[in-house]
């Protein structure tokens, strides 16, 4: 049989729905852990989670860069924290191991999973219907541009992420 992971977020952490754990291995990264802060009822959340076996794991370089690679692809970069990527990165080397499934409701990371065929699961919030490629848009004078622009070179305006097109999920 193989062996079920959840991989949790930092939202699946704070939501604080309940976790079913029977046959499966909880884990996070070092960055989601440390995105807790001491103290409080999340605090004491996590702990209690430490103690029912959440396991705080490193991905790979290797999977990083694969995940920064399709984000810079998608566009979602921007979108993504360090703790996004390390666990999106977490979910690639764990495939290997065995059913993985992220429990997130961050809908850029939900984006990327979907374009990778990782398993994803909302905690408090439906998962996205739709993948997403972002492009950097000025909506001073509509121009489109393929890199990334704080400040649009030709009108002066601040830029916007927005979707360049939508993908249908299957």
């Amino acid at each position: 049989m193989k062996q079920r992971f959840f991989i949790l977020d930092t939202s699946a952490i704070l939501s604080g729905k309940p976790i079913v754990i029977e046959n499966t291995s909880l884990v996070t990264t070092p960055a989601v852990s440390e995105e807790i802060s001491p103290g409080g009822r999340d605090y004491r959340l996590f702990q209690m989670l430490l103690e029912k076996g959440l396991s705080i794991r490193a991905p790979s370089k290797d999977a990083v860069k694969k995940i920064n690679t399709v984000a810079q692809q998608t566009g979602d970069h921007k979108r993504l924290s360090p703790a996004d990527v390390e666990i999106l990165a977490l979910a690639v080397d764990l495939q290997n191991e065995g059913e993985v499934t992220l429990l997130t409701d961050d809908y850029s990371i939900q984006n990327i999973a979907a374009l990778l065929h990782l398993a994803y699961q909302g905690c408090s919030q439906e998962g996205i219907t739709k993948t997403f490629k972002w492009i950097v848009r000025c909506p001073g004078c509509g121009r489109r541009f393929k890199e990334s622009h704080a400040i649009c070179p030709i009108c002066g305006t601040e830029t916007t992420m927005t979707p360049a097109r939508k993908g249908r999920l299957k």
